[in-house]
């Protein structure tokens, strides 16, 4: 006997799910995961919180999120847990495509939620304190240039900073600010890194406001070789600044618990890297936000910078490798780290050696992006014991296969401009707390 199958049921099986629409399934991602980039005035070409922005860039947003350019994060996701991930899941990525791919309707506008509320200005709400380069600063044309600003804080009391967010005053200048914090001593490990080492200063050329490594310094691509010469900074640490602005990096927020100290009658010096526009004078009064701590942390927050300064990019290089490694003198906790190469830099690793000889890598970035130059806070700290070794292990691409390579004919050394090279690490650390408060703010 012949078999029939009910209309209904067929019926059942031929209905496909309502697409996917602006109002009530993508602005809901669009706001959470790329309004802190993509809304008006900000550094991002587009808005992405309302459907008029959103529309004409729909297929440009689609090829985006599938190849994983947007949102930037190029963390080896094979290593680490980080707090600050910022990866689409598959399930909005699926969103995204499927509301592309049906014709990137609109949908009831009562389903748009409310667009999130952003401090004017400040990405991270309003600060407690503001301070300013102290000038309206002309940056005229020419080459790049990186100019230092120190000011006054007027601190009577000591400060605890449980965030800090610099504010660039011209964006279409301003590359990248580091905020300092001007002291009188080194750190005790940078001062006994330093000691019976000839001073850095002779083997750096200064040309205008810029300056670079001369090309006639020695040479050490690998700064882990116990062979290499004593040289400046190719042991132990630099202690690092309080806030930094680069591409794509967000606001200095510190973890829950820490924060960082500013002493009374301190001075901020800004370090600003201005890449300037040919044939217009530009001004140029760059900020920064202090958040007060509530109360004093258990534990005060540091940064370590780590850097070779002494490495030779041969010309035409396609993958050449540049070290630098730290041994720890303390316990240790790791919380975050910021690589930082220019057009050249090709990938970055953080591999841990521990005392007894096991090795864990805590960060691989398998594809740089100078343009993106991102913060990657662990989700957890890392617990490091007193001796054990951290060793980070760069590659740089001179060959001409390099699309943003300025000149692949030329061998390079560090430098200042973004056309000449940088190996450097800024890592935020926590050591064990100290007996008293008042002892940690005085170191």
């Amino acid at each position: 006997m012949q078999k029939f199958v009910p209309v209904f049921l067929f019926a059942t099986f031929s209905l496909t799910a309502a697409p996917f629409t602006f109002s009530k399934d993508v602005a809901p991602i669009f706001h959470q995961r790329c309004a802190a980039c993509h809304r008006p005035n900000n550094i991002a070409p587009m808005s992405l919180l309302d459907y008029k922005s959103a529309r004409p860039w729909a297929k440009s947003i689609r090829e985006s999120v599938l190849k994983r350019k947007m949102p930037p994060w190029f963390a080896d996701p094979r290593f680490g847990h980080f707090s600050n991930d910022a990866r689409l899941s598959d399930k909005e990525i699926a969103v995204i495509k499927s509301w592309v791919d049906s014709g990137s309707p609109e949908g009831d506008p009562k389903d748009l939620p409310p667009a999130p509320v952003f401090a004017e200005g400040w990405q991270i709400g309003k600060p407690d304190i503001v301070i300013d380069i102290g000038e309206d600063h002309k940056v005229l044309p020419g080459e790049d240039s990186y100019d230092h600003f120190t000011v006054e804080t007027h601190f009577k009391e000591g400060k605890w900073i449980r965030a800090a967010e610099i504010k660039p005053g011209n964006r279409r200048v301003v590359h990248h600010v580091h905020v300092l914090l001007v002291q009188d001593n080194l750190s005790k490990m940078e001062a006994a890194s330093t000691r019976n080492m000839p001073s850095l200063q002779q083997f750096l050329l200064k040309d205008g406001k810029l300056t670079r490594v001369r090309q006639d310094a020695p040479v050490v691509n690998d700064g882990c070789d116990p062979n290499a010469p004593n040289l400046p900074f190719l042991h132990g640490f630099q202690e690092g600044g309080l806030a930094a602005f680069l591409p794509g990096r967000p606001p200095d927020i510190f973890p829950d618990g820490t924060a960082k100290w500013i002493p009374p009658g301190a001075k901020l010096e800004f370090v600003i890297h201005y890449a300037k526009i040919p044939g217009k004078i530009q001004t140029d009064r760059t900020s920064i936000g202090l958040y007060l701590a509530p109360e004093p942390p258990r534990i005060p927050l540091r940064r370590m910078d780590l850097r070779n300064f002494f490495f030779q990019i041969p010309a035409g290089a396609p993958s050449h490798e540049v070290k630098r490694c730290y041994t720890f003198e303390k316990d240790t906790q790791l919380l975050s780290f910021t690589p930082h190469m220019h057009y050249r830099g090709k990938d970055i690793t953080y591999d841990l050696v521990h005392a007894n000889g096991a090795r864990e890598t805590l960060l691989a970035v398998p594809r740089y992006d100078f343009n993106w130059q991102l913060v990657y806070r662990l989700r957890d700290p890392v617990r490091v014991e007193k001796g054990a070794t951290l060793v980070v292990t760069a590659h740089y691409d001179n060959s001409p296969n390099n699309r943003a390579n300025p000149d692949p004919a030329k061998s390079v050394r560090w430098g200042d401009k973004s056309e000449e090279e940088m190996m450097t690490s800024w890592i935020e650390f926590l050591e064990p707390p100290l007996s008293t408060v008042a002892e940690t703010g005085r170191r």
